[in-house]
Order: structure tokens, then sequence, then C-alpha cells
């Protein structure tokens, strides 16, 4: 029986972690092969943030045995605004009972710059729960 834990998001621009307001956070869950199945989108506030994503995740008491499912939902998140590169994080862990906040930086575009179809990939690898 599954339980729920949430995923929020911050955007922001440069080393000063300056609020990007107006991007738009795509997340999603991974399913077989390349397929996604979409959560939730939502657009950031003028803090660079959005509102909590509720996200089904396992009991954690599932997790204590070596072997098992990982006490955590891995999702997906991409993040665009014009003016910068896209970003995409892979595999943000969300645990039952808790808000999990993933930081997103988004890189500038050259002031000339045309947009491509290319985006910055962040892999998050799971945590040595051992």
């Amino acid at each position: 029986m599954y339980q729920n834990g949430t995923i929020s998001a911050r955007v922001y621009t440069s080393v000063a972690q300056i609020p990007v307001a107006g991007a738009t956070v795509a997340i999603s869950q991974r399913q077989t092969g390349k397929k996604h199945t979409l959560l939730a989108v939502r657009i950031t506030d003028e803090n660079g943030e959005i509102p909590p994503v509720v996200v089904p995740a396992p009991p954690a008491q599932e997790s204590k045995t070596p072997g098992t499912v990982n006490p955590f939902t891995a999702v997906d998140l991409r993040v665009e605004h014009p003016g910068y590169q896209q970003e995409v994080v892979e595999d943000a862990q969300v645990f039952p009972g808790v808000n999990s906040l993933q930081e997103v930086e988004l890189i500038p575009m050259a002031e000339h710059e045309i947009p491509r179809n290319s985006y910055n990939i962040v892999q998050i690898t799971p945590q040595p729960l051992t």
C-alpha cells in the first residue's frame, strides 16, 4: 500500500540564486522504456517556487531489508523558460510523508542565441540507504 510524499521545486539563475518567475515545471514518472506518466505541470511564482505536488511513494517499512524496493519514488522534472536552456532533472527522490525540495538552476542563453532542442540533464543517483 503506497503512501504519499510531495515534491516541490525552486528555480533560480546565477550564483546569486536569483528566482526565475514564470518557468514551466513538468513533473513526470518514468515507465518502462522511454514512456513517462505526466504527474503535474506548474508555473513558478515570483520566488521561483512551485507548490508541492503529491506523489505516491512506497512505505518505508517495506525497504528495511536489503534487496527490497527503494524507499522512494523517482520522478523527472523538465524546467523551461524563454531565454534559458532547458533543464532536465532525472530520478529526483520522493519519500513517503516528506516534501522533497528540488532546486534547479537555469542557464541563460546568449542574447541572440537561437533556441534549439538542447537541454542540460542532471541525474540524481540513489542514496546508499544501508
